[in-house]
């Protein structure tokens, strides 16, 4: 897969062209996952989501030669452990739950939060600085999750709903964060591939304890043996958690990282079309205004 990537790189602005591609594959594993939640229970989708991309990412290591176990301190694995507990079987499960309770437009804009407080997250923690574009970035998206809140408009969910998804999608963005910033010192000494690897393989782990401890495991768990439901959380598996991951990796390489975030961050804009194309979702001026706001902030907050 390496040997692949570098014989593309002589093509012009390769960098950018993957980093549009995984935002764009993105939304569409997004909606994806929106029509299997309406069958399957954010707790098993998400188990379901990491059991297979590990399986994909075991293969791809092997594949190309990575050591499944690398030496690194026992400490490194336990906040390995701690990132795929907070960033994937706890806020991709939120993440589900809020996509059922507000539809996929409406989360787009919610998702926008993740880098506010990544960044806030990095100043507190790990001593980085916010800079005033940044701070302009954060009040935007702020300003957009207010108004669809308050927004009362006949497109938007039931307000117990309304308010509840927000909730959600608001700590799912928060553990995310955390996730990612727990991790982020340890990437200078671990491969990126194999944190990926490990973190959703934790997250597995844990996903799947907590389904079999259940008393209603079975309930839980007869949704994913159903193959009128692989239809959707296959390819949403596959395109968000093995090819979308592949090219955001390959995408920050190849260009300025400063340049791929904000190009990922296009994702919200392709949800929201997407959802109003194929999800029927409708558009709202509330929501328009909302995903412009959030939009222009999350590109100001990635950009460096």
């Amino acid at each position: 897969m390496e040997a692949f990537f570098n014989s593309l790189e002589s093509y012009p602005h390769l960098g950018e062209v993957l980093s549009v591609g995984s935002g764009f594959i993105w939304a569409v594993s997004v909606l994806l996952f929106r029509v299997s939640g309406r069958a399957v229970h954010p707790i098993s989708l998400n188990f379901f989501k990491c059991t297979l991309s590990t399986f994909l990412l075991i293969l791809t290591m092997i594949a190309i030669g990575l050591p499944l176990l690398p030496a690194l301190p026992v400490r490194d694995y336990g906040l390995m452990i701690l990132s795929g507990f907070l960033g994937i079987a706890l806020s991709d499960t939120l993440f589900f739950y809020c996509l059922n309770f507000l539809g996929a437009s409406l989360t787009a804009i919610v998702d926008c939060l993740y880098s506010p407080f990544i960044i806030i997250f990095s100043v507190l923690f790990i001593s980085e600085r916010m800079s005033l574009h940044q701070v302009g970035g954060v009040i935007l998206i702020l300003a957009a999750v207010v108004l669809i809140s308050v927004n009362k408009g006949e497109a938007m969910p039931p307000r117990k709903k309304l308010v509840l998804g927000l909730g959600l999608g608001v700590l799912a963005m928060l553990t995310q964060a955390a996730g990612v910033v727990v991790m982020k010192p340890l990437l200078s000494r671990s491969p990126l591939l194999w944190a990926t690897l490990f973190r959703i393989g934790m997250a597995a782990i844990v996903l799947g304890g907590f389904l079999v401890l259940r008393p209603q495991a079975r309930r839980l768990l007869r949704p994913l043996a159903a193959p009128s439901n692989w239809r959707a959380m296959i390819p949403a598996s596959f395109l968000g958690a093995y090819v979308g991951l592949i090219a955001w990796m390959a995408g920050m390489k190849y260009t300025f990282a400063s340049v791929a975030a904000p190009l990922n961050q296009l994702h919200t804009v392709f949800i929201f079309v997407l959802a109003t194309l194929f999800l029927r979702e409708k558009v709202t001026p509330a929501k328009l205004i909302s995903l412009i706001l959030a939009a222009l902030g999350a590109a100001l907050v990635s950009w460096s």
